[in-house]
């Protein structure tokens, strides 16, 4: 199989590489700014996303089997300073990646989020109207709307922990959102240092945990498979914060009492709504892919196995 990626250097883009990659794939991988050095295994291509003759391009050099488009404007604040740059970031590089890919008889895979709910949707499946709170969510909706009139497909993750596969080491810190608080918890309990779970009514206090390599595995088989429409590459289990950070403790041994209980930290506040509980559910997914979601604590335990394969 072939597969060509946007983000392939990001967290949930570097593990879709490393997957790929370990299932004997071709890859490439479009960059920005961080570009990994040395032999990595893998092919890069710096490309504007919003030119589109650049990934037409790139696309029809490589001639992948899939495409998957991970790339986004990670800066929810930028996106409120400069909605034309967000929109052509998000909206207009899904139509012109997912429109490349037909072209190049590829099937087509846009990430998406969690936060395209408002949080007030607990249990969301494939088929839940989304009704996002603020504009990193409004875009994600509509690049998905663009990827799925061009028959492509949807892959929502939430809360997703894992190991950054181009920058493990880089630092981790816990955010409005689920994604790292595994690993900024595990991170600073390891250093003997007390660590606060953020509670607060203001942030996303209830997600479905994912594991960034699960998830990846599964994005890649919705494009090895074609298949098109919504699904939610996520765990089994809706989680509180809290009650994460205990299991969690629990799993890589771990002293619990040197968790504390506190608010978010303003500066780390976007400014913009966040949804308070986006658990999903994942029924469609599970009858497409014929696999059940795991359990949190089996997704903890392997994470667990590749923290320390890296550490």
């Amino acid at each position: 199989m072939r597969v060509w990626l946007t983000g392939g250097t990001g967290f949930v883009g570097s593990n879709i590489v490393h997957e790929a990659l370990t299932d004997g794939a071709d890859v490439m991988t479009t960059v920005h700014r961080f570009v990994p050095e040395g032999p990595v295994g893998y092919a890069t291509d710096r490309v504007d996303m919003t030119d589109e003759a650049a990934v037409r391009s790139s696309i029809e050099r490589f001639s992948p089997d899939v495409v998957v488009h991970c790339a986004i404007l990670n800066d929810l604040s930028r996106l409120y300073v400069d909605r034309e740059a967000g929109w052509r970031a998000y909206v207009t590089a899904t139509g012109i990646v997912a429109d490349a890919a037909n072209a190049a008889g590829a099937s087509f895979v846009v990430v998406s989020t969690d936060w395209v709910f408002d949080g007030t949707q607990p249990g969301a499946d494939e088929a839940t109207p989304p009704n996002p709170v603020n504009l990193y969510g409004v875009l994600k909706l509509a690049s998905e709307l663009v990827a799925l009139e061009r028959g492509g497909a949807v892959a929502r993750v939430s809360g997703v922990n894992g190991v950054h596969r181009c920058r493990p080491d880089s630092p981790r810190r816990q955010d409005p959102g689920f994604g790292y608080f595994v690993a900024s918890l595990v991170d600073t309990l390891r250093r003997g240092e007390p660590f606060t779970v953020w509670e607060s009514d203001d942030i996303n206090m209830v997600a479905t945990p994912s594991l960034a390599s699960e998830s990846a595995r599964m994005i890649l088989r919705i494009g090895e498979l074609g298949l098109s429409g919504v699904f939610h590459c996520c765990g089994r289990d809706a989680m509180g914060r809290m009650a994460l950070a205990e299991l969690a403790c629990e799993v890589f041994d771990l002293d619990a009492g040197l968790i504390r209980s506190g608010p978010p930290d303003p500066d780390a506040m976007p400014g913009a709504p966040v949804p308070y509980d986006t658990s999903l559910t994942a029924p469609r997914t599970s009858e497409l892919l014929r696999r059940e979601p795991t359990p949190v604590r089996r997704l903890l335990e392997r994470f667990r196995t590749e923290y320390e394969a890296v550490a």
